[in-house]
């Protein structure tokens, strides 16, 4: 699982900069702050790792087919 980095300071200057209550911002990066870091977030890697086994099956079925059109197209021609 990867690790999201926020700024919550940086986050809390900005929204008081928009016109926003010094305790509302604080309120709303903490809520966001905890979101993020409740949620489960999927790195590239964990994709690949997870995808590698269709990779492979997709990989012998693009074989299969390959050979049967050969087959096909040899005994026709």
């Amino acid at each position: 699982m990867t690790t999201v980095t926020f700024d919550t300071h940086q986050f809390i200057k900005k929204l008081e900069a928009a016109g926003l209550a010094e305790a509302q911002a604080e309120a709303i990066s903490e809520a966001i702050k905890t979101a993020s870091d409740t949620a489960d977030t999927v790195s590239k890697k964990d994709l690949q790792i997870e995808l590698a086994p269709i990779r492979t099956d997709l990989t012998v079925l693009g074989l299969i087919v390959a050979g049967v059109a050969a087959l096909v197209l040899k005994s026709f021609f």
